[in-house]
């Protein structure tokens, strides 16, 4: 990839990841001290148009920190962390064998469903372990985890479609190789 392939690929993730960051800054909470994920939706968008290891790995670690940073989670900044950089593992891993047989949008919304479950459980797990919950494991997965699911395979999809289409019309390929 040459330099101006590289400084691209950089502006895009750049602009994507402080979508995410606004994203979850203006998110409200769903009654518990706790909100729907959509900056998880723009680390799978990220995921999916970048297609490597080593942009998945700085997005996740990116994004876990400005999700901390932006939290309305009593303590749930390492657990904010924690989940975004093993979400963006494993999501990451099981695309791999995916890349050349479905298509991204596809892909987009299995990792948005998917990917936005096992987020949440991560988070929840870890967050019951350093800070502890403020609700039952079960009752807060059915409470927020699903909800928030349901929303980012939604918005998420629609959110992926409008980052394409505006990438599209400027002319840029938003599939960086």
């Amino acid at each position: 990839m040459n330099r101006n392939e590289n400084v691209k690929k950089m502006i895009l993730n750049s602009i994507l990841i402080a979508i995410g960051a606004l994203l979850h800054q203006i998110t409200p909470v769903l009654g518990l001290p706790m909100q729907p994920d959509f900056a998880i939706a723009i680390l799978f968008i990220i995921i999916i148009s970048n297609k490597d290891y080593k942009t998945t790995l700085i997005s996740s670690i990116i994004i876990g920190i400005f999700t901390a940073l932006t939290t309305k989670f009593p303590g749930g900044q390492l657990p904010n962390i924690i989940d975004k950089v093993l979400t963006a593992n494993i999501i990451y891993f099981i695309l791999l064998p995916l890349r050349n047989r479905v298509s991204d949008n596809v892909k987009m919304i299995l990792s948005l469903i998917f990917g936005t479950v096992l987020s949440g459980l991560i988070f929840l797990y870890s967050a019951q372990l350093i800070v502890g919950l403020p609700g039952e494991f079960m009752n807060l997965v059915k409470v927020v985890v699903i909800p928030a699911a349901i929303m980012n395979a939604i918005l998420g999809s629609i959110l992926y479609k409008a980052i394409t289409i505006a990438f599209k019309a400027t002319g840029m390929n938003f599939s960086v190789k």
